[in-house]
């Protein structure tokens, strides 16, 4: 039965994959190739003035080693494929672990609410603190760091959610499912706030270090010469909003496609009643 589950998850995750590809190269790509063209400007503009100071011009790097076109096509759409073939195994292995462990939930109805749990928890949390940033935007020296505390955010939001459901459990019994669910609710809100606060934040790096150039935020300033003139403009805000804008539409639309390709598979193999796990079942998994 397992395998059957991981195989339509998989199944799933390919198609929502497909769908979130097709969106994000209408919608985001155009935008990830203006940052390009940004950086590429700004660099320039830098190169000018650090030849007008009399410093000694930087060697280029070679040619990239797979073109513009080849990135934002092939590049991407695999890369989101194969994203949304790995999440969709995943959510069938998580499907599988809350069947009948979750309470009296329609095989359908637990597809739909897992799949909004995964974007919750693997996207949305994590990007309330670090959202996605196009190209030229954000600081090479932290992006080690960055990456650590992003996987750090999904981690412990999955985490704090299974709390969350386990105390909506316990809770259920005395309160009633209604209020065990806003108290549970709550009780995630609550935690997810002081993780976000606690964690370190990018957006701001210290304005002593020389190293991080003439911008201390993530997002470059104006660039400006030494007569304090702007030589070059600073990063397009808008251009900003609406590549995160379009980022989390992608990642919506990957975990809503799943669940609502799954769902269906699922009912069909398992049928439309409530499935619980029998008292042998659970001793057996124990």
């Amino acid at each position: 039965m397992e395998k059957r589950i991981i195989a339509r998850g998989a199944l799933a995750g390919l198609v929502a994959g497909l769908v979130a590809f097709v969106f994000a190269r209408i919608f985001a790509e155009p935008l990830i190739q203006d940052a390009i063209d940004y950086e590429s400007g700004r660099g320039e503009a830098e190169e000018a003035l650090q030849h007008a100071a009399g410093a000694a011009d930087h060697a280029h790097d070679g040619g990239e080693l797979f073109s513009r076109t080849v990135q934002g096509n092939l590049g991407i759409g695999v890369g989101m494929v194969l994203f949304g073939l790995a999440m969709g195994a995943l959510f069938a292995v998580a499907y599988a672990i809350c069947l009948g462990r979750v309470g009296n939930v329609r095989p359908r109805n637990l597809a739909l609410l897992l799949a909004g749990s995964g974007f919750l928890t693997m996207y949305l949390v994590p990007f309330l603190k670090y959202p996605a940033n196009p190209p030229a935007v954000g600081h090479d020296e932290t992006i080690g760091q960055r990456s650590a505390y992003y996987l750090i955010m999904v981690l412990a939001s999955v985490l704090l959610l299974i709390l969350a459901v386990t105390l909506g459990q316990r809770l259920q019994p005395r309160f009633g499912t209604w209020n065990a669910t806003l108290l549970a609710g709550a009780a995630f809100v609550v935690a997810t706030g002081l993780l976000i606060a606690l964690l370190p934040d990018f957006g701001r790096l210290p304005t002593n270090v020389a190293d991080y150039g003439k911008h201390a935020t993530e997002t470059p300033l104006p660039l400006r010469n030494e007569a304090g003139d702007i030589v070059f403009p600073g990063f397009d805000a808008d251009l900003l909003y609406e590549f995160r804008l379009y980022a989390v539409a992608a990642q919506a639309l990957l975990w809503g496609v799943l669940g609502l390709v799954f769902a269906p598979l699922a009912e069909r193999l398992l049928g439309n009643r409530p499935v619980r796990v029998a008292p042998a079942q659970e001793t057996a998994t124990v």
